[in-house]
């Protein structure tokens, strides 16, 4: 069989993350501050680190938790917030692990629609007056996993005021932020957040490299001062000594020449998947995204998904189902991350997609 094309990782290639960047952060980390960087630390995480987050967002370093990765953050504000039976409003389509976290903590899922320009807003607000009461809606702005979609500036503001008026927390999870490659930027609505009821997200992984596990909350103090005592009987502390190398390359500058050239890469395998896909198969439907790693494709209504899955995976070609991402329905949509596979990889495995499709008859 011909070497394996995947679609299914949402996470940059080799080729695309400052290795020699990251080598140099390692030198200068143990270099600088050995004693930091290889004792246990406290379980905020490492406290330089915390100080340059704060400064990024305007805010005390005590409003700031230094995480394994923010899938670890995720998890730590759902087991203070989230019990059996609570309400959770979530995306429909949404990221599947968050999906999975919440129904291990037996939380009533509420999915309401993703449109193109984010979370129907209208919709919300009628499963609020209709007299569900959640305690969290979870959020993902900008590049929306599994979707690329963006949330709106009037419908950032729009949740930031249904969040004060019905008293749910708003879980801004903000991962792809810094890799938009089209468009303008928008503001978070952390920093928009005058009733102390948004809690934000983010990780390195997606700027700095995957393997690096580190994310990070930030939120009102007394929120992560909570979070901070669940932190603290989980680990006693994250891990230093990658907190300490992401100090240390956030600060020497390399950072920003990192972001800018995974954002280059990223434009490039955007515009060479959507080419591709129009070319090799016109009955898909999907929105370009302006940032991030992922495209979310709509086949035809009579198309299995899981049928095209088994059958692109004997041409070499893997991707994630779109119902992973839901609840229920979604069986002719399908994920495709184009983060880690070059142009030329993606035009050989739409090519490879298209033909797995002709053979469950999907027309030409």
């Amino acid at each position: 069989m011909a070497d394996t094309i995947s679609f299914a990782r949402g996470a940059p290639s080799l080729d695309i993350v400052d290795v020699e960047g990251l080598r140099e952060a390692a030198q200068l980390a143990f270099e600088s501050d050995p004693g930091g960087t290889v004792a246990y630390g406290t379980s905020v995480g490492y406290v330089p680190l915390r100080a340059w987050i704060a400064e990024q967002h305007g805010v005390e370093p005590e409003q700031v938790l230094v995480t394994n990765g923010s899938m670890q953050a995720d998890a730590f504000l759902f087991q203070l917030l989230v019990g059996p039976g609570d309400a959770v409003v979530v995306e429909s389509p949404t990221y599947d692990r968050t999906l999975l976290n919440l129904r291990n903590r037996e939380a009533d899922v509420r999915m309401v629609a993703l449109e193109t320009d984010g979370i129907d807003t209208a919709a919300l607000r009628a499963l609020l007056e209709g007299g569900v009461r959640p305690t969290l809606a979870h959020i993902i702005p900008n590049f929306q996993n599994p979707a690329g979609y963006t949330l709106s500036a009037p419908k950032r503001a729009e949740l930031l005021a249904l969040a004060a008026e019905y008293d749910f927390t708003l879980f801004e999870d903000d991962p792809y932020l810094a890799i938009r490659f089209a468009g303008e930027s928008l503001p978070t609505m952390f920093s928009q957040d005058e009733a102390g009821k948004v809690v934000y997200a983010s990780s390195f992984s997606k700027t700095v490299c995957p393997g690096i596990r580190v994310g990070y909350l930030v939120g009102p103090q007394a929120v992560i001062k909570q979070i901070q005592g669940i932190a603290t009987n989980t680990y006693i502390s994250p891990n230093m000594v990658a907190q300490s190398i992401v100090n240390q390359f956030a600060r020497s500058g390399r950072m920003d020449g990192a972001i800018q050239t995974v954002k280059t890469a990223l434009r490039a395998r955007r515009d060479a998947l959507v080419g591709a896909l129009e070319r090799e198969l016109p009955e898909a439907r999907f929105t370009p995204p302006e940032g991030g790693y992922f495209m979310w494709v709509e086949l035809p209504e009579d198309v299995s998904v899981a049928e095209l899955e088994t059958a692109a995976s004997e041409r070499g070609v893997l991707f994630v189902k779109g119902t992973d991402f839901l609840l229920e329905g979604g069986k002719n949509t399908l994920r495709l991350a184009f983060s880690g596979v070059t142009p030329a990889e993606i035009e050989e495995g739409v090519t490879r997609l298209a033909a797995a499709a002709r053979s469950l008859g999907v027309a030409a």
